[in-house]
């Protein structure tokens, strides 16, 4: 387990450009620390170490950076993914004050069982975080929601639904739904052909086509047997 309270230590980089190719085939991701509009200070640090720490912290749960004798606190802002191998390239680390709000994201994690898929009804979600700011000791590391509460069709959760921590003001919409309780996507299934009743298509030909000669129903009995050879 990733222990979030120890300093993650990174390591200055001088590496810029074309040059960040050789460190990320070397196991390291090239990071940065924004700093209160300070200059920026380009950093890097193994990726197994990151990819732990992302895991566990998100983008809502304060860090504690050191870069040679200098300290920051500090959250990850944003952090770019290789869309093919879903590996890190690059973090973006933000430098906070203990004494100053910031924005961050919460994410959502649900308790109980979902009642309504019991009965054959379907969950559909369509929130996983809130935006939220607080002071860094503030920030909820996640925000429960009951799913005992969808039980019926139509029923939902919006976001004004969730109960908020003291301290923490939302800044998603309180009007989003969470999640909806929805019909179950239909399953398509092949109708089958209609039964013909004997007789009944020569009628219709004589409807549509007028009244038919004797000539004219010889005619097709002898057609009838070379179209299913």
């Amino acid at each position: 387990m990733v222990n979030l309270d120890e300093s993650l230590k990174l390591e200055q980089r001088t590496t810029l450009g074309k040059g960040l190719g050789g460190l990320r085939r070397e196991g390291l991701v090239p990071a940065v620390i924004h700093n209160h509009g300070q200059a920026s200070l380009h950093v890097m640090a193994p990726e197994t170490e990151l990819s732990k720490i992302y895991r566990a912290a998100g983008k809502h749960h304060p860090l504690n950076l050191q870069v040679g004798s200098d300290s920051y606190l500090a959250l990850i802002k944003d952090v770019d993914m290789n869309p093919v191998k879903r590996r890190m390239q690059h973090v973006v680390f933000q430098a906070i004050r203990r004494d100053e709000k910031v924005e961050a994201e919460i994410p959502l994690h649900w308790e109980g069982d979902y009642t309504a898929e019991k009965i054959g009804l379907e969950v559909q979600h369509q929130l996983d975080h809130l935006e939220v700011e607080a002071l860094p000791q503030d920030l909820p590391d996640q925000i429960l929601v009951d799913a005992t509460k969808l039980a019926e069709l139509g029923d939902k959760i919006t976001v004004a639904d969730l109960n908020i921590p003291a301290g923490v003001t939302v800044l998603t919409d309180p009007e989003r739904p969470v999640a909806t309780v929805v019909e179950p996507k239909e399953q398509v299934i092949e109708a089958p052909e209609p039964e013909i009743v004997e007789g009944e298509e020569g009628a219709e030909g004589e409807t549509a086509e007028g009244e038919a000669t004797e000539g004219g129903d010889a005619a097709a009995a002898q057609e009838t047997p070379k179209e299913n050879t």
